[in-house]
């Protein structure tokens, strides 16, 4: 991954974030600094927090349908 070329020989599509975290741990003495990077990076390559809110979404949808509320129509009606 840190090679920065994607399965089709292109830019992989977390290169980008691994460069602004490697950046910015070649210039500090404190990592914490660079939290935010990692972060970023991390989440590119799981997808953790995307998945935690599509989850969170459909388990209020089915709560709602629990309790017998109709969800919106794909129109907001």
């Amino acid at each position: 991954m840190a090679s920065g070329f994607g399965l089709k020989g292109g830019m992989s599509r977390c290169y980008p974030f691994w460069m602004d975290f490697s950046e910015c741990m070649s210039k500090t003495d404190d990592p914490v600094k660079c939290k935010d990077f990692c972060d970023d990076y991390l989440e590119c390559l799981h997808h953790r927090k995307e998945y935690m809110r599509v989850n969170a979404i459909h388990r209020e949808s089915e709560r709602q349908k629990q309790e017998g509320k109709p969800g919106q129509d794909h129109h907001g009606h």
